[in-house]
């Protein structure tokens, strides 16, 4: 089982990515923290793309991929067999960001190990690097992309899981513990 969960920031996906994670017994792996180094730095496209090979083959029996990161697509999606897309609404997703940012500002937890990047309420509602400003920009975008993804010939190998609210989402979850186990996972 090679998974990527997908979807706008503020959908959930880290929380869903370690909750499927966790109930399949196999890695979790989180895109931002093998690209965000210390003091908001970015990593380099071909160390960012070489981090994420290297990663998914460390985990040859399984893994569930947490993140879009459109430019990964071609080493990412070369060794996926399922995308979860958690498409949930736009007035959802932008309070999930916002009650995110609001949480991770007054924690001042530090977001990935060893980075010292924490998330302030300056940085995330009142600069260029606002997620919740981010989520407002690419929720639209975003959720058109994947919706041609699921019809696109070249991706017509990959199965496609396309979760539209948290319920369903739960649901999911619980059917992959049921009897049937992870045959939920081809439906």
């Amino acid at each position: 089982m090679r998974i990527n969960v997908v979807g706008t920031s503020g959908s959930g996906k880290s929380t869903f990515a370690r909750r499927l994670a966790d109930t399949l017994g196999v890695p979790y792996i989180e895109l931002d923290r093998l690209y965000w180094r210390a003091n908001w730095q970015g990593t380099p496209d071909a160390a960012f793309m070489t981090r994420i090979a290297e990663t998914l083959r460390a985990a040859p029996d399984g893994w569930v991929l947490d993140g879009n990161y459109n430019r990964t697509r071609e080493v990412k999606w070369r060794e996926v067999d399922t995308i979860i897309w958690l498409d949930y609404g736009f007035g959802r997703t932008l309070y999930q960001a916002v009650k995110r940012a609001i949480a991770r500002a007054l924690s001042q937890q530090e977001l990935w190990p060893g980075t010292g990047n924490r998330e302030s309420l300056r940085q995330s509602f009142f600069s260029r690097e606002s997620i919740v400003w981010w989520t407002i920009k690419t929720w639209r975008s975003n959720r058109r992309r994947y919706q041609a993804d699921m019809t696109n010939p070249l991706f017509s190998h990959l199965h496609f899981v396309r979760l539209r609210s948290p319920a369903e989402a739960r649901n999911y979850l619980r059917s992959l513990t049921s009897p049937a186990g992870c045959s939920t996972l081809k439906q």
